[in-house]
């Protein structure tokens, strides 16, 4: 995997305010994590940030600090604004050789599906991958071949193997499926059932924590 330079500011602890200026100014505040360093608080330039966040792809990452400190890290979480979907707020987490870590990697479906063919509809429920690996083994994405789902099939997490990989996520969940579409027929008769109800009385009535 490439490993990509992200250059940060070392800063302290800050009030909501403050803060706020730090994102006008086109700074996303953050924290790096590790069991063998104290936590650390940075900002990063925000079009330095995005290219590595919003992809389908993991991202190997060299924190240059201003302080003078390198560390090899992955991004760990990703706070957006709600509205804007802009960045901010991000944790970083540090990698050791040798030592195992828990992230969350991007979903490649590849392949046509038979059952697209066939007049289903392909459905992805699961975009990303809780794993746990060495940092050598951290893959950019996981592919999932679909090429042989039929209509009215799934595939589970637990029917996906990967060496040197474990998939954190419960085997039960579903990662992709080929649903049935509705026909015209199905549509025209829910219509009509909809139509003869009776009308609903619906009664009256009487209808957050610092980021640091």
């Amino acid at each position: 995997m490439e490993k990509v330079i992200l250059e940060a500011k070392k800063r302290e602890i800050s009030t909501k305010s403050v803060l706020t200026q730090l994102r006008k100014n086109g700074r996303v505040p953050g924290v790096f994590y590790s069991k063998h360093h104290q936590s650390l608080p940075i900002d990063v330039d925000a079009n330095s940030l995005n290219p590595l966040v919003f992809t389908s792809k993991t991202h190997l990452i060299s924190l240059k600090v201003d302080s003078g400190e390198t560390f090899d890290c992955v991004i760990k979480d990703v706070q957006l604004d709600p509205v804007t979907d802009k960045i901010v707020h991000f944790d970083l987490i540090g990698l050791e050789t040798g030592e195992k870590v828990h992230i969350e990697v991007p979903v490649q479906l590849v392949g046509n599906a038979i059952g697209v063919k066939e007049g289903g509809l392909l459905q992805q429920f699961l975009h990303k991958l809780e794993i746990e690996c060495l940092p050598t083994d951290i893959p950019e994405h996981i592919e999932i071949d679909v090429t042989n789902l039929k209509k009215g099939s799934s595939l589970h997490v637990g029917d996906i193997k990967l060496d040197k990989i474990t998939i954190k996520n419960s085997p039960d969940s579903i990662i992709v499926s080929i649903t049935h579409q509705r026909t015209d027929k199905e549509v025209t008769t829910v219509t009509e059932v909809e139509e003869i109800k009776e009308p609903e009385v619906i009664s009256k009535g009487k209808a957050q924590e610092e980021e640091e």
